[in-house]
């Protein structure tokens, strides 16, 4: 088979299982319809650069648009009990726009025996979707998602509800959260790639950075890393902040000159095979950090140390919030930057220590960067998340945030990216090599 991805070609029994876990949790008599995601408009006749739907990858490994996952398991149609819809390709389509998968392909690639074209999907469904007594649908449910467009999973469903409208509809969503929550060995693996990429990335910039170089030109050490070892490109917009941009949590100009006596928050993650990296490291500019800087960069190091540790079987992600940002009260305190005054007056609602350390600490990782999950359920085994205290100090021009990403273990956690140079002294060695 061809390959018409950059990364290595993915078991399709991860997909198979995939499929068995979610089929195991329908109601009787149900059907389940996924969309890809649809290429957007950029200007003109362009396009911005197609990413595919997580939960239709999670569940069939196909990676271009067009395509309809079905599962209706007690259909009486044995072909439409599990069917794959894929974009029509042909000779003329391979010249104008480049290689698409073959039914056989698709087969290949996700373990489904049954392969229709997409624009045969409303003909042959009707009949599955009039036998089904439930529709299970999919939309984006992911708590940090504020979406004004109408995208495919949308306006697909109120299409559907205007066709079948005594049907019982049944979200699709929280059963993949769920699943998608827990990785399997397969999906740790891929996740390691991107890890691994991770760290060649910041192994090449901190040979790079000094006095003098511009922002943009380390984002481009960084996406030169990321692509020469087949990652799809960057997980999210990269934060490359110097100086006094490191204090703003999201900023992703990135088109200032790094000084000397800055320091660089580099935030990060590589998209391999759809899976995210994310990782943050806080670099001198000029090779050595100066005692203050070292002294708040120490802080946060020890603040992430213990913060780990809480990363368990059981945990409540809200109250794990709250538990590091008493770890990092005394931090602050230490540094003189809050005072026992400050924090026996504050507001429990926003406590002394927002004023350093204003985001959260952990969230879930996968598919998504900020991928999906239960934030009020117990942390499980199998599941992984970032690990990024920091503090920002505006008015000393200081932002330093330290991130890895943890496996949750039977016994505890593990840091997949504990092997990355980290310490202030490791650090700096990194620069002078």
């Amino acid at each position: 088979m061809r390959s018409s991805n950059k990364y290595e070609t993915i078991p399709q029994k991860l997909f198979i299982e995939n499929r068995k876990k979610f089929v195991a949790k329908m109601k009787s008599q149900s059907i389940a319809i996924f969309h890809s995601n649809e290429e957007h408009p950029w200007n003109g006749d362009a396009t911005h650069a197609f990413k595919q739907n997580s939960d239709l990858f999670w569940l069939t490994g196909v990676d271009q648009e067009e395509t309809i996952l079905v599962l209706s398991p007690d259909c009486p149609v044995v072909e439409y009990r599990e069917a794959l819809f894929i974009k029509r390709t042909s000779d003329m389509m391979v010249v104008w726009n480049g290689y698409k998968l073959t039914m056989e392909e698709a087969t290949q690639v996700s373990g489904i025996a049954n392969v229709f074209w997409y624009d045969e999907f409303t003909i042959k469904m009707h009949s599955a979707i009039n036998y089904a007594q439930n529709i299970y649908l999919n939309l984006n449910e992911n708590d940090r998602a504020v979406i004004s467009t109408p995208y495919k999973d949308l306006r697909f469903a109120r299409e559907l509800k205007e066709r079948y409208p005594l049907h019982e509809y049944e979200r699709a969503a929280p059963i993949l959260q769920r699943l998608r929550s827990i990785k399997s060995g397969v999906e740790l693996d891929l996740m390691q790639v991107a890890v691994s990429i991770s760290e060649k990335m910041i192994r090449r910039v901190a040979k790079f950075v000094k006095p003098g170089v511009w922002e943009y030109e380390i984002e481009a050490e960084v996406i030169h890393e990321y692509l020469r070892n087949r990652a799809r490109g960057h997980s999210f917009n990269p934060i490359v902040a110097s100086g006094a941009n490191s204090c703003i949590l999201h900023y992703v100009d990135n088109n200032q000159q790094c000084k000397d006596g800055d320091l660089l928050l580099l935030d990060s993650g590589a998209d391999y095979a759809n899976y995210a990296s994310d990782m943050t490291r806080t670099l001198p500019v000029n090779g050595k950090f100066t005692d203050r800087q070292k002294a708040v960069y120490n802080a946060v190091l020890r603040v992430m140390k213990a913060a780990k540790q809480l990363l368990k079987p059981g945990t409540l992600l809200m109250e794990y919030h709250v538990q590091v940002g008493e770890l990092m009260e005394k931090e602050l305190v230490d540094l003189g930057l809050i005072t026992l005054t400050d924090i026996k007056n504050q507001n429990p609602k926003w406590p002394a220590y927002k004023k350093y350390f204003m985001h959260g600490t952990s969230h879930f990782l996968g598919i998504d960067v900020h991928d999906v999950g239960m934030r009020y359920e117990p942390m499980q085994a199998g599941m992984t998340f970032s690990c990024e205290p920091g503090i920002y100090i505006a008015e000393e021009a200081i932002g330093i945030r330290l991130e890895n990403e943890i496996l949750i273990t039977e016994n505890g956690c593990a840091d997949l990216m504990a092997h990355i140079p980290i310490e202030a002294d490791e650090i700096e060695a990194l620069m002078r090599a």
